[in-house]
């Protein structure tokens, strides 16, 4: 059974800024920002949150499906994914737009400035589940065009499909309502700490009501773990230090990937958040959000040597 990748596929250009934004924006002249980065590296990679989770999806053997819109200039990147084997009969092609564009900045700190080209993405509800006919045993929702996070969401949850919500950067444009619509009945919202206290700002709604809505909120805190809360139980995952840090791009991505893979291959919470938290570990020492290299059984030792048990 496939797992439904739905979301946005761009072209990250990467840009590493050797010094801090803070040593170069002053707090008091916010208001008059006019400032300029020199930057030493330049690198583009092939991204978007959909094409990222299914990337580390196809690492470990699962067979992902892609649902998104991507525009004119999409061939290399279609060349990128049938080399990995990742399915793409699932991906429309608009021809008179490009395909979304990020622009992020690292500095030091590994702070980030991102600016992003919607491009075809803001289409991607033309990109509809009802013509398709996936076989998924389960499926995420991740950042995309408003629109198509919506009806994407909707389908899923009519179909019967086990659905995951992680809206990420697109949950700033979803208000209260259609957040909840969004969040109603979903096997589980996932999110950092940050989208957590904006979607509790937003829906008006307590922690504990908006728990009742969902069967399960992840709420991912960086070098601090994460915490899974099942109804009214709640557990720690913990963070699995990197050897290294070589790129935080796609960080988060790769939790969702591990713990889709958990979930779909029977696992516990605890275990499919172990996997998260251990291949966000990983493909933080990688450059790009998709050249991590690692199979299943190579995945499978590092679980059991960083957590003392097998999967």
């Amino acid at each position: 059974m496939s797992i439904l990748v739905s979301g946005s596929l761009a072209l990250d250009h990467i840009m590493v800024f050797p010094d801090r934004f803070e040593n170069h924006i002053l707090p008091d002249k916010l208001h008059m920002l006019n400032v300029a980065f020199n930057i030493e590296s330049l690198d583009t990679q092939f991204g978007g949150v959909a094409g990222n989770i299914a990337f580390l999806l196809r690492c470990l053997g699962a067979d992902p499906l892609i649902l998104a819109t991507v525009g004119n200039d999409f061939g290399s990147y279609a060349e990128w994914l049938d080399r990995h084997g990742i399915r793409r009969d699932a991906i429309r092609i608009l021809p008179d737009v490009r395909t979304s564009q990020a622009f992020v900045t690292t500095d030091l700190d590994d702070n980030q400035i991102w600016a992003f080209y919607e491009g075809a993405m803001a289409r991607a509800h033309e990109a509809s589940i009802a013509e398709l006919e996936p076989e998924a045993s389960l499926a995420i929702v991740s950042a995309d065009g408003k629109q198509a996070m919506l009806d994407h969401a909707r389908e899923l949850k009519r179909r019967g499909i086990s659905t995951y919500v992680d809206p990420s950067h697109g949950l700033p444009m979803l208000d209260g309502p259609e957040l909840l619509e969004m969040l109603e009945g979903c096997t589980a919202y996932v999110v950092n700490d940050y989208e957590w206290s904006l979607t509790v700002e937003k829906t008006g709604l307590s922690e504990e009501q908006l728990g009742e809505r969902c069967e399960t909120v992840v709420i991912t805190k960086g070098e601090h773990g994460s915490e899974i809360r099942e109804g009214a139980r709640s557990m720690h995952i913990p963070a699995v230090s990197a050897a290294q840090i070589v790129d935080p791009t796609g960080c988060g991505d790769a939790y969702r990937a591990g713990l889709l893979f958990g979930r779909s291959e029977g696992h516990g919470w605890d275990v499919a958040g172990r996997m998260g938290s251990l291949f966000g570990a990983l493909q933080i020492q990688t450059a790009g959000a998709q050249n991590l290299e690692i199979d299943l059984d190579e995945f499978r030792s590092r679980y059991e040597s960083e957590f003392g048990a097998p999967f």
